[in-house]
């Protein structure tokens, strides 16, 4: 039994090659990534590009389309000029108060 594991291990290190399945299991990852990557770009195309929207018109406090809600930096926009709002007309309150 012996005399034929040492027959069988005479390759070394060098010797090894990865050989058809090597082959295969690399090949069949370039297509799941392939594919992947199609699916992603057909998804993505259904998402449609952002309105473009002008800073002028989020720092005034402009909101975004009827029914849809504000996103990060037009809501932080509207937060902020609606907290103008509300300082400029406390301040307008109080100098009346004052005359």
């Amino acid at each position: 039994m012996t005399s034929f594991l040492a027959a069988n291990s005479t390759s070394t290190i060098n010797d090894v090659e990865p050989g058809l399945l090597g082959f295969l299991v690399v090949a069949a990852l370039g297509l799941a990534l392939v594919f992947l990557l199609r699916s992603m770009n057909k998804q993505f195309r259904k998402i449609g590009p952002r309105p473009d929207d002008s800073e002028g018109t989020e720092a005034e406090g402009a909101s975004a389309a009827p029914g849809r809600p504000l996103r990060g930096l037009a809501l932080r926009a509207a937060m902020m000029a609606a907290a103008d709002a509300e300082a400029e007309a406390a301040a307008k309150q109080s100098d009346t108060k004052r005359d």
